[in-house]
């Protein structure tokens, strides 16, 4: 790979600058994501030919096939001084423009990210589901590898991730992880998904769970004597599980209900925050467990009432979203202002507040 010189430039600048991100948009400066928010470089506004020289100094032949064909793109990778980045390829007006997600070179310390103890006990665990919900950019692959990081510390097992694309490589510790990247390695998380409980895994990380085949095939590896841990694009504990069981209908939703209420360990819905003095993100969280309320509550088609059991679950380490943002802000962790706009009732967390 022979990228593009100022595009080198750009990574290096973003790397030092501690930004997470780097966008180039046609039309305007860089920018670089930092702490959160976009700040635009000192530079001048990029051209459609630098877009498009920059695009395709990072692909390969086969690369640019399958941008032309589908329009859009992720890769991995690898710069000597940024480490590894996730690069999204997309078009505007006909032209590639990139995103790209620097994924660090170390995988850090649960207390660095902020992460409840709980965590390292859903990791411990012989077998179940375990999802990371979130929007994009809320850390979920950071929480996912944390937990693949432990387990390889700690365990004597096999592990298999699927991920689109691969942003930290696990070097073998006490475990054997075997990585697979979609479209590298694999064709789809499906088929992936699907041939890996024939590769004797005790471990199965599936970097998304996109659509019902994905999700029947991670609850029926759960349910089978795996540990299965995935992410999810979900706001909330509770649209996590809706999502789940709303993507069957019929008898296939009561069977994907029984399961689900079987095999789920527990759910962490995460978000990243501006910090007060803006110099970080931190994250705020809700963290459901699956104990016989739960899992009641799952089979009856009930969630509604989950916030109520997580309420009263607190002495049992769950923890609601609104309670996790009253604590950072009672901490000092993060404004008022921000408290406020990311609460779920907000006219119950403003008088909570007063």
């Amino acid at each position: 790979m022979d990228i593009h010189p100022y595009l080198d430039r750009l990574l290096i600048k973003a790397y030092e600058q501690r930004a997470s991100d780097l966008h180039l948009v046609v039309g305007v400066p860089p920018a670089f994501r930092i702490t959160g928010e976009i700040v635009l470089a000192d530079a001048d506004a990029l051209s459609e030919e630098d877009s498009q020289a920059m695009a395709d100094s990072l692909l390969n032949e086969l690369q640019r096939r399958k941008l032309d064909h589908d329009w859009e793109l992720c890769i991995s990778v690898r710069h000597p001084v940024a480490g590894r980045i996730r690069v999204t390829f997309y078009r505007r007006n006909g032209v590639t423009e990139i995103s790209a997600r620097f994924c660090g070179d170390r995988i850090a310390s649960r207390e660095e990210l902020m992460l409840p103890a709980r965590i390292d006990d859903f990791a411990r665990r012989p077998n179940g589901l375990f999802l990371v919900t979130g929007p994009t950019g809320a850390g979920k692959t950071t929480t996912l590898n944390y937990m693949i990081d432990l387990i390889n510390r700690e365990r004597r097992c096999k592990i298999l991730t699927i991920e689109d694309p691969i942003e930290f490589v696990h070097p073998n510790d006490r475990a054997i992880i075997v990585q697979q990247e979609v479209l590298t390695d694999v064709r789809s998380f499906n088929r992936a998904l699907i041939h890996a409980l024939r590769q004797d895994p005790d471990v199965i990380c599936v970097g998304e769970m996109r659509d019902h085949e994905a999700i029947a095939t991670a609850l029926t590896a759960a349910e089978t004597g795996h540990l299965v841990l995935a992410t999810l694009h979900a706001p909330s504990v509770g649209h996590a599980i809706e999502r789940i069981v709303g993507i069957f209908e019929g008898n296939a939703q009561k069977q994907v209900v029984l399961q689900l209420s079987n095999c789920l360990q527990g759910i962490i819905a995460q978000e990243l925050l501006p910090s007060l003095d803006r110099t970080r993100r931190v994250l705020a969280y809700e963290l459901l467990l699956s104990t016989n309320a739960v899992r009641t509550v799952i089979r009856e088609n009930q969630i509604h009432q989950l916030n109520n059991i997580m309420q009263t679950g607190a002495r049992d380490g769950m923890v609601l979203m609104d309670n996790c943002l009253h604590d950072l802000y009672s901490k000092c962790l993060i404004s008022y202002d921000t408290a406020v706009s990311r609460a779920r009732n907000t006219e119950r967390f403003r008088k909570d507040g007063e």
